[in-house]
């Protein structure tokens, strides 16, 4: 499962997993370009990769903009040649453990807002120029939650927008040679900390305790019974990019083991 010579632009790759996507796709030999709102994070993890002889390259790039997604779009590919593989992470926001009806317009909208915009632009950008070379790879990640999810705001929405997003533009760009896939991935544990915990819902004593309890629950939910590790979802993600996958599209692999797909 080599991604050698493979050039892999990473939106949001300042967060958990974004960071474990990195280093597997450079292990595996990729050229990472790692993009994010905060510079610090992007950097720190690029020396990282930097330190196990991986290649990797930092920009400040917001994932909402949509000249700036461009442009660096197209400096990937005027300095690295290709531009295979593109990976949204970036957060949106989203607001749960509150009941639908007692949420506020804002909490409800903008994660659908945010993340449906965010993965058109990154992954319209990535798609011109793979069109043109006649090859690429595009991922999205989301939660599987469309199948229906109560407490879960409006997740669920935005989750079975950008499921019909990847599967519509993957029946546009696959006679160029070009996929568009994803996975679906919720709780993992390496990844959910108290923080994440209050993001989602400041209602919540976000305590070790609870974090663990959530975890648990989820992991009863799962059909097999275990929830997925960061490690995995990484190797998951590279396997989905690289050309093993080459017959694979339109679809979404189902990582969090909670709906069937």
């Amino acid at each position: 499962m080599s991604l050698e010579n493979k050039n892999a632009v990473i939106y949001g790759a300042g967060g958990s997993i974004g960071s474990g996507a990195a280093k597997e796709f450079a292990a595996r030999g990729a050229r990472v370009f790692l993009t994010g709102r905060h510079e610090p994070a992007l950097t720190k993890l690029a020396d990282e990769i930097k330190e196990t002889g991986g290649l990797a390259e930092v920009a400040v790039v917001d994932g909402l903009d949509e000249a700036a997604v461009d442009a660096h779009a197209a400096s990937v590919v005027a300095e690295a040649g290709s531009l295979d593989i593109s990976l949204n992470l970036v957060p949106r926001g989203d607001i749960q453990g509150i009941p639908l009806v007692e949420m506020s317009v804002e909490d409800y909208v903008r994660p659908i807002t945010i993340g449906i915009t965010t993965n058109f632009i990154t992954a319209r950008a990535a798609a011109r120029h793979m069109i043109t070379q006649g090859s690429g790879v595009i991922l999205a990640l989301d939660s599987g939650s469309a199948q229906g999810s109560p407490m879960m705001g409006a997740t669920g929405s935005i989750d079975a927008a950008l499921d019909t997003y990847i599967r519509n533009l993957a029946v546009e760009i696959g006679p160029h040679g070009v996929r568009a896939l994803g996975i679906w991935v919720a709780g993992i544990p390496e990844t959910f900390t108290p923080e994440k915990l209050s993001a989602v819902n400041n209602q919540l004593p976000a305590s070790p305790e609870m974090v663990e309890n959530v975890l648990n629950g989820l992991k009863e939910a799962r059909m097999t019974k275990r929830s997925p590790r960061l490690a995995e979802v990484a190797r998951t993600l590279a396997f989905l990019a690289s050309d093993d996958a080459m017959g694979i599209t339109g679809t979404f692999v189902n990582v969090t083991s909670m709906f069937p797909s």
